[in-house]
């Protein structure tokens, strides 16, 4: 008798049932206030953020804004330090290593950054806050969205979105005051003198912040950001995930508080889906892990509560392995995390010290679209301009030179004065005899330094064009 190969069936669902899947109507999630440690923590690091935020651009330095991202002129100050066009190599490593540093922290504790800092995360806390304060908790909110129109729902509706408004405005405001000074930008949105680019740019922002923490939420995390896909790929079976522990809550069932459950056959697990209640993403953790789950812990937080209050101990959803789900050992140091550290270490001196050692002079050569021309001594003459950009913050004076070749005689400002931040344009003449020319094209360099600094120099390259040589 022959063994027979069992069948599947594997009918690709009909259109409609997948359409139903995929546009399935969003259903709102209602959280349950909470506390915990978890919750605390995020508290702390969200009220760390907004002051950083909020409170960075009204910081002063030297008499302009600290921070300032200024577009017009092409600069971007940073404290003491300003950075140009040219130095948009620094800010491409930057995004590079914050990249690294999420692979990272990914490899290591799963999406902490998704719950603990990420913005869309931050905001959508302090929305939830709003709701709570104007209409109550989860179950008054229920009801409230249930219940007909009336004086009592338009007042409390008016001041959750006034709330919003005010808070998604002054996010719009600090976010354009770090591109149009802070303390310029106010006055004019108070006195209605604001220009167009910047108002549009408010309310621009306003808008985003209000529909994205007000409205969209989890749809953010689960269908528009992209880590929440590429993230499982970095997970392995020693990363920390936030997890429920099958072994110890199985099987669920509610019970009385000294009830001998054990004897009726149950786990910890009373099923109170306090769990799910407090979700900001609306999953339920004991489905196991999922990529809704953004690792806010808030889960944690409302077991352990639960826990406490049955006299068992708590960790029925804590922050832990598969492999210490399944009982075997978690390994700390592994070679992929390992990796990862040691590339952003690397990273991170390479880019200290390109911060460090940039020059803070930049030279710019453009020759002239006339290749060459006769001086009135009959030498060979070629013209350039010179951009000298000073990218120090104090004023400096630069000395410009030009080698290459033998007899080369440079015409025009050999020193030049340059405030800081400033970009000097020159024009400058370099002749030379034409029976010294060597070829018809021939390789120059422009030299420039600081005469109050010698460490402070910057080198252009360039070519001198003569005639035809037989």
């Amino acid at each position: 008798m022959t063994e027979q190969i069992p069948v599947r069936d594997v009918t690709p669902p009909s259109k409609a049932e997948a359409s139903a899947d995929l546009y399935a109507a969003r259903e709102k999630i209602y959280t349950r206030a909470f506390s915990g440690v978890f919750r605390n923590l995020r508290r702390v690091g969200g009220a760390v953020l907004f002051v950083l935020f909020f409170g960075t651009v009204w910081l002063n330095w030297n008499g302009r804004q600290a921070v300032w991202w200024d577009l017009p002129d092409r600069k971007f100050h940073i404290f003491g330090a300003t950075f140009w066009p040219q130095d948009f190599m620094l800010l491409s490593w930057l995004l590079i290593i914050c990249a690294f540093g999420l692979f990272f922290i990914t490899v290591f504790a799963g999406r902490v950054w998704c719950g603990y800092t990420c913005p869309q995360s931050v905001f959508t806390w302090v929305f939830m806050w709003a709701e709570k304060v104007t209409e109550g908790d989860r179950n008054q909110r229920m009801k409230l969205d249930k219940a007909p129109m009336s004086g009592n729902k338009f007042i409390r509706k008016l001041g959750k979105h006034g709330i919003w408004l005010a808070v998604s405005f002054a996010t719009g405001v600090t976010f354009v005051g770090y591109f149009t000074p802070i303390r310029e930008l106010v006055p004019d949105l108070l006195t209605l003198q604001v220009g167009g680019w910047a108002l549009f740019w408010v309310a621009f922002f306003t808008l985003a912040t209000y529909g994205n923490a007000g409205y969209l939420r989890e749809q953010v995390c689960i269908y528009m950001c992209p880590y929440a896909r590429f993230q499982s790929v970095m997970f392995d079976k020693d990363t920390l995930i936030v997890s429920y522990d099958p072994r110890r809550g199985e099987k669920r069932g509610p019970r009385k508080k000294d009830a001998d459950y054990k004897a009726m056959g149950l786990g910890d697990c009373i099923d109170c889906t306090m769990c799910v209640q407090v979700c900001p993403t609306g999953i339920d953790i004991r489905d196991g892990l999922q990529i809704e789950c953004i690792g806010c812990a808030a889960c944690i937080d409302a077991c352990d509560a639960i826990m406490d209050k049955m006299n068992y101990p708590r960790g029925l959803i804590s922050y832990t392995t598969e492999h210490n789900l399944s009982g075997q050992k978690t390994h700390l140091l592994r070679p992929r995390l390992i990796g990862y550290a040691i590339a952003l270490v690397a990273m991170m001196g390479l880019f200290a010290y390109a911060v460090y050692d940039r020059p803070l002079v930049k030279l710019d050569v453009l020759k002239d679209r006339v290749l060459y021309r006769e001086n009135e001594q009959g030498n060979i003459e070629n013209v350039y301009t010179l951009k000298v950009m000073n990218k120090a913050q104090r004023e400096q004076t630069f000395v410009i030179e030009a080698t290459g070749l033998d007899g080369l005689v440079y015409e025009g400002r050999s020193e030049i004065r340059a405030e800081g931040g400033e970009l000097v344009t020159i024009p400058v003449e370099l002749s030379i005899a034409a029976e010294k020319l060597p070829s018809s094209t021939n390789e120059i360099v422009f030299h420039i330094r600081s005469a109050d600094d010698d460490s402070i120099t910057d080198d252009a390259d360039s070519r001198f064009i003569g005639p035809s040589i037989r």
